[in-house]
């Protein structure tokens, strides 16, 4: 008799003062159910309006163990298909159906896909500072903890906080985080000299310009960062001006790492298969969940494409662990971006709430170890949900500053 779905539930919660989307989906098993990550921080609310006012109506009374079949469901659906809120939706749903998949097999997921190919993730983490001094202190501490890569960003994504023009914009120019694209470029540039100077090139290094420079900035900064021997460039070119990778690859060596806006296969196709990025970025639930992701990762392989998910603070437990289960399961694994448990007493300035909550409202998180992180061996995801601490810690719906980004005249660019 097959496992039907007898309801689909979302759950809001914010441990650390970030939003984030998990998805319940309960079975007509007594006691089975499965959990998925749909964060979409910025619009959670719309998410899970799809998910309950148009998903849950769509799958209860269906085959809970037809993933494939519910997942092209979902999909199209609603005829117009891809975008973050549909997506996002589709992703917490097809998670929470691996997640039963895995305990009807007595299986965590990386055994559905195959079994392990590593025994340990290998992760890279964030430094960020005002100055160089700042940033090669950070790095020295993640090398204490085993942490080999790291991501090295001055004043964020190359622009100062949220706030009021500059003096030099134009009367009447609105707020929002402004970037000079020439200082910034000057800055990253001395950055990565200084820390090579103290730190040594033991240590692989990323940067991510995060879609802020046009192309034909991308080309002059790719080139006067090769003497620094990047581990990967990310998110050099926006979404809109992909062809422009063509240009990019022929003008530099550095590896480059791209994709955690994409939605849609179409995005990505052709820089897999023409060889134009070294690792593919999704977000797994952006893309819509394990499924489309396995699918992607089975393909890059082909190309020789080899994966980083996408792995930052704005995305839920649930989401951590499945990039985690696909990681050991994929030969062509690159590295994991990695926001999701600490070393103890490790001190993370940006998140605006306890650590130790995050782990209460989701018992069960892949653990750190000496630069790796290691999934547990229980049946599925491995990570649940305490549905009573995560009501502690109720969502906020406010407006987005972060990306309001604008040039020097006021005009908006890309985030």
């Amino acid at each position: 008799m097959s496992t039907k779905i007898t309801d689909v539930r979302v759950i809001l919660t914010a441990p650390e003062g970030i939003n984030l989307i998990a998805v319940k989906v309960e079975t007509s098993q007594d006691g089975l159910y499965g959990l998925g990550c749909a964060t979409f921080a910025y619009r959670h609310i719309a998410v899970k309006c799809m998910i309950e006012e148009y998903l849950k109506p769509l799958l209860v009374g269906r085959c809970a163990e037809n993933i494939e079949e519910l997942w092209q469901l979902m999909h199209q659906n609603a005829y117009w298909r891809n975008g973050p809120v549909e997506n996002n939706a589709i992703s917490g749903v097809d998670m929470a159906l691996w997640d039963i998949k895995g305990k009807m097999a007595g299986m965590p997921l990386y055994q559905l896909f195959g079994g392990k190919c590593r025994s340990g993730v290998p992760i890279y983490r964030h430094a960020d500072g005002k100055d160089p001094n700042e940033l090669c202190e950070k790095i020295q501490k993640y090398q204490e903890q085993g942490i080999t890569h790291i991501r090295c960003q001055i004043d964020g994504y190359g622009g100062g906080r949220y706030g009021k023009a500059p003096a030099a914009s134009p009367q009447g120019a609105l707020d929002g985080v402004y970037l000079d694209s020439k200082k910034y470029m000057r800055d990253t540039i001395k950055l990565f000299d200084a820390i090579r100077s103290k730190i040594g090139f033991d240590v692989a290094l990323c940067h991510d310009v995060h879609e802020r420079l046009k192309p034909v900035e991308v080309m002059k900064f790719a080139q006067e960062l090769e003497p620094y021997d990047l581990f990967f460039l990310e998110d050099a070119i926006s979404l809109e001006e992909g062809e422009w990778m063509r240009q990019l690859r022929a003008k530099t060596s550095i590896p480059l790492a791209q994709g955690e806006l994409f939605n849609n296969p179409c995005e990505w196709k052709f820089l897999i298969t023409e060889r134009l990025i070294d690792y593919i970025r999704v977000h797994i639930s952006q893309i819509g969940g394990i499924t489309p992701a396995r699918k992607l990762q089975i393909f890059a392989e082909q190309f020789g494409v080899r994966t980083a998910w996408h792995g930052p603070g704005d995305m839920s437990p649930l989401g951590h662990a499945a990039n985690i289960h696909i990681d050991l399961a994929a030969m062509n694994f690159g590295v994991q971006e990695w926001s999701g448990t600490e070393p103890p007493n490790f001190v993370i300035q940006e998140l605006k709430g306890p650590r130790d909550a995050l782990l209460d409202v989701f018992p069960g998180l892949p653990e750190f170890k000496k630069g790796y992180i290691y999934a547990n061996d229980k049946p599925g995801l491995g990570v649940d949900i305490n549905e009573v601490e995560a009501a502690k810690y109720p969502c906020e719906n406010t407006v987005t500053t972060w990306t309001q980004t604008r040039r020097g005249d006021g005009t908006l660019n890309t985030p």
